[in-house]
């Protein structure tokens, strides 16, 4: 069988439209899929009620169907942990200093919230479960708050920092501007919302890219400028602005022009608009919204 062919399983039709990663199986990478794709289907089914529950139990449900997922298998490959805290740093490094009070949404093990506390006064790590790293020593000025993806216990206008990255993709869409919301209300006055993503027209960034061409695992939306901007605004920030890693280094760059360079991309071809994005558009999407 093809790495790229088709290949069936029991009442499904699957058809391999990307390279397989190195170290993973057809056979692991399909039971990822069905496995995230039923858990998101669950999810956007699902009543706000009903998410406050799911979302403490659907990652560990993930992880003990997937023993192979990258994030299990990685998670103890300190090189790679290091590399990633390091580029999330370029993204944060310009507004920070040692008074900041920072929080992250989705710290997912831990490791960057952790590596932060030598660079600012205080981090809250902020998840919907505890996928820290076990016995990972800890920091006096380091918290972890667990809430129910909706009610969260942190004082109002209390933080300066409130970073987020591969996030705002997982959120339901009946809870993304509640979250823009809830982080607007926890900043101070001015205080900054610093968060990646991965852009749509790159698209899907998740399990699916194997299988589809629209996201249909954890990833329940894939966005863009122009509608990040949009939610934005609706949710009350005061301004926003975008930046993009060049030469090395996160800049402030022409939100505008990006929105436009979307504008121009939208009506093409899918196929044809996949070719010409990377000269238009950055893969990941990265925005700054201050409150």
């Amino acid at each position: 069988m093809s790495a790229r062919g088709d290949f069936k399983s029991p009442g499904s039709f699957f058809k391999l439209r990307k390279k397989l990663p190195e170290g993973r199986t057809l056979k692991q990478i399909q039971n990822h899929y069905i496995v995230e794709k039923a858990l998101a289907q669950k999810l956007k089914q699902s009543t706000r009620g009903e998410r406050t529950k799911l979302y403490s139990v659907m990652y560990d449900e993930l992880f003990s169907k997937v023993p192979d997922h990258p994030r299990l298998v990685h998670r103890s490959d300190s090189a790679a942990a290091q590399a990633r805290n390091a580029a999330k740093f370029l993204v944060v490094q310009k507004y920070i200093n040692k008074s900041t009070i920072f929080a992250e949404f989705a710290p997912g093990d831990c490791a960057f919230s952790l590596y932060m506390c030598r660079h600012v006064k205080q981090v809250y790590a902020i998840d919907i479960s505890d996928q820290s790293t076990p016995k990972a020593p800890i920091p006096d000025n380091f918290k972890l708050i667990l809430y129910d993806g909706y009610h969260l216990a942190t004082e109002k206008r209390s933080l300066d920092v409130v970073f987020s990255d591969q996030f705002i993709e997982h959120l339901c869409l009946d809870d993304v501007e509640y979250h823009f919301r809830l982080v607007k209300d926890i900043l101070k006055p001015g205080g900054l919302y610093i968060f990646r993503t991965p852009h749509a027209f790159w698209g899907p960034h998740d399990i699916s890219a194997f299988f589809s061409d629209e996201p249909e695992g954890f990833h329940i939306k894939e966005w863009t400028y122009r509608e990040l901007a949009d939610v934005l605004r609706s949710t009350g920030y005061g301004s926003w602005s975008a930046c993009r890693r060049i030469h090395g280094q996160y800049q402030e760059v022409s939100l505008r022009r990006l929105i436009a360079s979307e504008a121009l991309l939208r009506g093409l071809p899918k196929n044809l608009r996949r070719f010409l994005v990377r000269a238009f558009v950055p893969k990941q999407l990265c925005i700054i919204g201050i409150a």
